[in-house]
């Protein structure tokens, strides 16, 4: 009874972290995909998007260049 209470405990705190947050995958204008960790900011002030990628590293490309934004 205790292993069937623990895989469900298991199985919906993993159901809970895999939720917060969502992959997103730009398509840029040459058919290059980018996968992003999160949803990326749009900065409508300088046309920049701010994205981190799988890495973890922050990155910004212009707007211009995307032309499509998928949610993974």
């Amino acid at each position: 009874m205790h292993k069937i209470v623990a895989v469900i405990g298991l199985v919906l705190l993993s159901l809970t972290v895999a939720g917060c947050s969502s992959d997103y995958v730009l398509q840029k204008k040459n058919g290059e995909m980018i996968i992003t960790h999160g949803k990326p900011e749009v900065d409508d002030d300088n046309g920049l998007i701010t994205y981190e990628d799988i890495a973890g590293n922050e990155r910004a490309i212009n707007r211009d260049q995307i032309i499509q934004m998928i949610e993974k």
